[in-house]
Order: C-alpha cells, then sequence, then structure tokens
C-alpha cells in the first residue's frame, strides 16, 4: 500500500491530501530514509513523520485491506515506538 494512503488509512491524518502534502515538505520517512507519496509501506518498516516541535515514529504491524479504519482498531495496524 502507498504511503500516502497508509497514513489515511489507519488515521494518523485526517486526509490524504495532508499525508501527500506532509509527504512533498519531507517531514515523513520511511526506515530513516525521505518518503515519496508512491513509496509501498511493508510489516515492519518504521515511519517516522517530523513535526515541528517533536516526530514520532510507528512501527507497521499489518497493512489494511481497507480504504479506511475504524479508529478504535489502530493499534491491530501501528504501534507508536520510541
Amino acid at each position: 500500500m502507498r504511503i500516502d494512503k497508509f497514513l489515511n488509512s489507519v488515521n494518523i491524518t485526517k486526509r490524504r491530501s495532508v499525508s501527500q502534502d506532509m509527504i512533498s515538505n519531507n517531514v515523513v520517512l520511511i526506515n530513516g530514509v525521505v518518503a515519496k507519496a508512491s513509496k509501498n509501506v511493508e510489516v515492519g518498516s518504521i515511519i517516522t513523520i517530523n513535526f515541528l516541535e517533536n516526530s514520532k515514529k510507528y512501527e507497521v504491524l499489518k497493512i489494511p485491506t481497507t480504504k479506511s479504519t475504524p479508529k478504535s482498531l489502530q493499534s491491530e495496524y501501528i504501534k507508536e515506538v520510541a
């Protein structure tokens, strides 16, 4: 699954356009490498999002099969790491 779709479907971002904007501004990294919107996410990948004051890292546990997932099931797909 593409990184922009993944961020949206697991509820990290509210809209795919927000994901694409973050990616185009080079604040999203996959395994330490700046991501492009077309980059595929795999199980075990570490996604880093650099915000203005801090950064968050997520480990991909599972790839969703649907376009969107309920917020209550977010922990099945990603895990926040230190």
